[in-house]
């Protein structure tokens, strides 16, 4: 039997413009998705990341920065689906046409009993050290 880990498809939150072009399509913006880990029920995290407008933008050439946010949160009972390796790859969404993703990888710091969520930008030939952590605490759920 073989267990296969697929990254989440995140869900649009919402965005707001944060530079107005004349010119061009849409705005540049700054966008929340929600994702839920596919690997631990109970867990939902919220990214926000930094999306380039403009002509570029309209059709997909655009490179969007490298800047992104995470927060990750307790929702329900933590149910952890299988062992858990550190690094596993949670999300992943292009931020260009071929070179650079954005992505999020767990760890899980056992003896705290806590999951942490890692976010940050890689490309082919050069990353970025940008990044952001979130963590959860993995605690009973409801009513003691």
């Amino acid at each position: 039997m073989f267990l296969w880990s697929f990254a989440a498809r995140a869900e649009d939150v919402g965005c707001v413009s944060t530079t107005f072009r004349l010119l061009g399509a849409a705005n540049d913006k700054i966008c929340v998705e929600s994702f839920k880990d596919p690997d631990v029920d109970g867990v939902v995290c919220h990214i926000s990341r930094a999306v380039t407008g403009g002509l570029k933008g309209a059709v997909g050439l655009a490179e969007d920065t490298s800047d992104a946010a995470i927060a990750c949160r307790q929702i329900g009972p933590i149910t952890i689906k299988g062992k858990l390796k550190d690094g596993d790859e949670v999300f992943k969404e292009s931020r260009s046409l071929i070179f650079k993703k954005l992505q999020v990888v767990r760890f899980h710091d056992q003896p705290n009993n806590t999951l942490v969520y890692l976010s940050y930008s890689d490309r082919v030939i050069e990353g970025s050290p940008k990044n952001s952590i979130s963590t959860v605490p993995i605690m009973p759920w409801g009513n003691p």
